[in-house]
């Protein structure tokens, strides 16, 4: 069985950004990247929807090591999807990956001190081994996107869509278009859609946050043409990272505040007489869910060219035409895109047993936003809900190597997470998101007090990840073989 001191289970933006970590900090770890699909990537792969684009600035979105060099910040899927790959390149990272080996299982041996790992390639079951585990698959299933049930979805006559999955080659030229949703995706669709369409209607049940920015930052493109790129990289990145916390803690204590900017911004683009209280202002406040960002206020344009519109209605059925809505009125329809979420999905739905006993991971609670209770040397990244992914990725990266060289430095083979205090449980996750409420009894817990918190804050992970102990409720030990239960 081939053996490495790091598995990373997948390559995407944090699987890549994983492998350059390992070789900067921790040279001397060998490491693998196994990656279910046949091409770097994840989210930046897989999705092939028109207008694919982040939803954050690339000064965050891209990783500390690398200055982001082009002018737009926010930057469509094909342009993130060659940085990364780039990346991989560059470093020399590919070299470490294994593609198409899909990971189903892991099995933790105190005695060897390693995982088994098990995982699926041509059909086949394959089996490596390493002393430390860090998967970096994501937080949705690649499978599976959230569809609900319609009622009468198989008497429409035209194409019913999912995003996740779009066909090669869809014509949607001249055709009248519905997005069902009302949040990154569908906000990304609408107005790229509506170049060609006949029209594009943008259905949701209740409106989102949405907010308008310029495509390029005009700052670090002049900083870019004044410093050397990398000075003007990290310039911008704070520039963004520190605007990003304020405009979060406005949110958090001036809701009412901050939600009146966000619907004044938004009749500036779409005038007095656009009707902003029925389509465009939330039932919650700001930062309750993930806000939506439009660069160059594109979907407002579009509203405004008459070439796309958003109706709030509830989906009722739908018919041969089109869709019949809740209210009795219909909306016809050669194309529906159900823009309607994501599946969640912890870790990839490996299944984990640390010596012969079944994991259950919504039993732990989550350690440091990275690790999980007495389950020994397996780290996860898991992004930002309020910020760039790849911020806290780089800082998970960097802790599991700080806890790797710690380990070497004394000569001790496992670091297991053990809670010390009576803690009080809480939701992974503070967020009213569908996609998020639909899936967290399935995620572990965070507690009440340091260091089984989940912190959405940039600068405060830094600090505890990037300069504090290693030790805080971390067992550190030299496995020895496990007793034999006692019997009756």
């Amino acid at each position: 069985m081939e053996h490495v001191d790091v598995i990373v289970v997948g390559a995407g933006i944090s699987g890549i950004g994983a492998g350059y970590h390992l070789q900067n900090k921790s040279p001397d770890r060998s490491y693998m990247i196994l990656e279910g699909r046949t091409a770097i990537g994840g989210t930046w792969d897989l999705f092939r929807y028109p207008g694919i684009r982040s939803d954050s600035d690339m000064y965050t979105l891209g990783y500390a090591f690398e200055p982001w060099t082009d002018a737009k910040a926010i930057a469509d899927g094909p342009a993130i999807l060659s940085y990364v790959t780039g990346v991989a390149a560059r470093y020399g990272i590919d070299r470490h990956i294994r593609f198409g080996h899909h990971v189903k299982a892991a099995r933790w041996s105190t005695p060897d001190a390693r995982w088994i790992v098990t995982a699926t390639s041509d059909g086949r079951e394959v089996h490596y081994s390493c002393n430390f585990l860090f998967m970096c698959s994501g937080y949705y299933n690649y499978a599976k996107g959230h569809m609900p049930d319609f009622a009468g979805v198989d008497d429409f006559a035209g194409e019913l869509i999912h995003p996740q999955f779009w066909p090669d080659r869809l014509d949607y030229a001249g055709r009248r278009v519905v997005v069902i949703g009302s949040g990154a995706t569908a906000v990304t669709l609408v107005p790229e859609m509506a170049k060609q369409a006949a029209h594009v209607t943008m259905l949701q049940r209740s409106p989102t946050y949405v907010v308008s920015r310029p495509a390029e930052d005009g700052v670090a493109n002049r900083l870019r043409a004044l410093l050397p790129a990398r000075l003007a990289y990290g310039i911008t990145r704070w520039k963004n990272v520190l605007f990003g916390m304020f405009f979060f803690r406005m949110a958090r204590r001036q809701p009412a505040k901050v939600k009146e900017r966000i619907i004044g911004m938004v009749r500036e683009h779409l005038g007095d007489s656009y009707d902003v209280e029925t389509h465009f202002t939330p039932r919650y406040n700001p930062w309750d869910q993930r806000l939506c960002l439009v660069p160059d206020a594109d979907l407002f344009e579009a509203i405004k060219a008459g070439t796309a519109s958003v109706v709030t209605d509830h989906v009722d059925h739908f018919d041969t035409a089109g869709i019949v809505l809740k209210s009795g009125k219909r909306l016809d329809a050669d194309i529906v895109v159900a823009a309607t979420g994501l599946e969640l999905q912890l870790l990839s739905d490996v299944a984990f047993c640390v010596d012969g006993v079944p994991v259950n991971l919504a039993d732990t609670f989550n350690y440091k936003g990275m690790m999980y209770s007495d389950v020994p040397n397996m780290a996860s990244s898991f992004g930002y809900t309020n910020a760039s992914w790849t911020l806290k990725a780089d800082l998970t990266c960097g802790y599991v190597c700080r806890l790797l060289n710690t380990m070497a430095k004394r000569g001790l083979r496992q670091a297991t997470p053990r809670i010390k205090s009576d803690l009080e449980a809480k939701p992974f996750l503070d967020f009213s998101s569908g996609y998020v409420t639909r899936a967290m009894a399935r995620f572990p817990k965070q507690g009440d007090k340091q260091p089984w918190q989940v912190h959405q804050n940039y600068a405060r992970d830094l600090m505890a990840l990037r300069f504090g102990s290693v030790d805080d409720e971390m067992v550190f030990s030299n496995p020895v073989a496990a007793k034999a239960p006692v019997t009756a």
